[in-house]
């Protein structure tokens, strides 16, 4: 059995990086046979300097890109499309506010601590695109940590004080470093780079490619 470590750099707020894990999943399930995976996930943050009271998600993208919100619409629409056919919860896309992800990814560090890291991720990722819930404000952090049979107590702990602030903050910089400007990102071996929401079978064929290179 080969192994294939994948690092994942990714963001809570980032609706392609739901998607990109989610078709990762099926082309990891397409090879389960021969092949065992090992997982990291890594912080990014689209929105770094954000901070205060959030904005209705469709208008912050429009001004974003530069688009009106009617097209922003439909590109949302079609990536909830995407979505329930992989079987992800975005019913609430588009009525979610914009929020800082640094307290949501400080708990994921913890989570990897404990095993749940994945779980973590895909907790938050159903928080803030299935209920549109503020994945910057403690009490939804928490019920995520809840929700996973994790310690509520230790994660307000840790919420409450600065415990895995640089872990994050070091993930970030050697991701940005590296030249990682976008996400999701999949670092494979830690020498192969594959950008954005790849397609399972786009993902299986790479994936085999990269275990045929000699070290």
């Amino acid at each position: 059995m080969k192994t294939i470590n994948i690092d994942i750099v990714s963001d809570i707020a980032c609706p392609w990086c739901a998607i990109g894990y989610a078709r990762l999943e099926q082309a990891m399930k397409q090879l389960a046979s021969e092949y065992e995976f090992g997982l990291q996930w890594h912080a990014f943050e689209l929105n770094p300097d954000h901070s205060g009271t959030g904005e209705p998600i469709l208008p912050a993208l429009a001004r974003k890109y530069g688009r009106s919100e009617q097209e922003m619409r439909a590109t949302q629409d079609q990536m909830m499309t995407i979505a329930k056919d992989l079987g992800l919860n975005f019913e609430k896309m588009q009525e979610r506010f914009t929020c800082n992800t640094f307290d949501a990814h400080r708990l994921v560090k913890w989570a990897a601590e404990r095993g749940k890291q994945t779980e973590m991720k895909q907790a938050l990722f159903e928080a803030y695109f299935g209920k549109a819930e503020d994945v910057s404000d403690q009490d939804v952090l928490l019920a995520c940590v809840e929700s996973l049979g994790l310690d509520r107590g230790r994660a307000k702990q840790i919420l409450d004080s600065d415990e895995f602030a640089n872990v994050v903050r070091e993930d970030e910089a050697t991701y940005q470093q590296a030249g990682v400007s976008a996400v999701p990102a999949f670092i494979v071996n830690g020498k192969y780079l594959i950008s954005g929401a790849q397609e399972p079978d786009t993902l299986v064929q790479a994936f085999e490619e990269i275990s045929a290179k000699p070290e």
